[in-house]
C-alpha cells in the first residue's frame, strides 16, 4: 500500500479525532497509563487551527482517507510538535517516520533550526521511537518554553516524571 502525506485541508478535521483516539488505544498497555486510551484528543476545531497555520500533515492510502496525522506549531526559531498520531491498525509500517519527515522538511524550508516534541520517556513507542529517528532528550531551563509545556502537561494529568522533551537539529533545505 503506498501512503501519500500531505497537507491537512478543512475537510480533514472531522476525520483527524478518531485516528487520534485509535493511536491512543495503544496506552491500555502502558502501566499506569492505561487512562489515556480514554482521555480527551484534539477536537476538529484544534485541527483547525493547526491547518490553519499550514503546520498540519495527514497520511493516506487513497482520497479522503485518514491514516495519521502530524500537527504542529512555530515558535521562534523551532517546529513544535503537539501530537502525531496513526492509526492502530496501520501502526509500525513507517507512516509516523514519513509524518515526521514532513514537518522537517517544512522546518528547513522555513529556516527553523528545530523540531521539539515532548513524550513519555519510558514507552517504547514514545522517546525510544523519537530516538531512533535523531531526536535527542534535552533539559529544559526554568521559564522555557518547553518547561511551560512540561508543567502544563502536570496540570492536565500527565506524570511529569514520566515526560522529557525533545530536540531534533535541522539543516536549512
Amino acid at each position: 500500500m503506498e501512503i501519500r502525506v500531505r497537507a491537512a485541508t478543512p475537510d480533514d478535521a472531522a476525520r483527524m479525532p478518531a485516528v487520534e483516539r485509535s493511536a491512543s488505544g495503544r496506552f491500555r498497555d502502558a502501566p499506569g497509563l492505561a487512562w489515556i486510551a480514554d482521555d480527551s484528543v484534539l477536537s476538529p476545531e484544534q485541527h483547525l487551527q493547526f491547518i490553519a497555520s499550514g503546520t498540519s500533515w495527514l497520511a493516506e492510502a487513497e482520497p479522503g482517507q485518514c491514516l495519521g496525522f502530524l500537527c504542529a506549531q512555530a515558535f521562534d526559531d523551532e517546529l513544535h510538535i503537539w501530537e502525531l498520531a496513526v492509526r492502530a491498525d496501520h501502526q509500525r509500517q513507517g507512516i509516523g517516520k514519513q509524518l515526521v519527515r514532513q514537518a522537517y522538511a517544512y522546518a528547513a524550508k522555513h529556516g527553523l533550526a528545530g523540531l521539539t516534541l515532548t513524550t513519555f520517556h519510558d514507552v517504547p513507542w514514545n522517546a525510544p521511537w523519537y530516538a531512533k529517528l535523531g531526536f535527542q532528550a534535552i533539559l529544559t531551563l526554568p521559564g522555557s518554553r518547553l518547561e511551560s509545556v512540561l508543567a502544563l502537561e502536570g496540570r492536565i494529568g500527565l506524570p511529569v516524571e514520566r515526560r522529557t522533551a525533545m530536540r531534533l537539529a535541522v539543516r536549512p533545505a
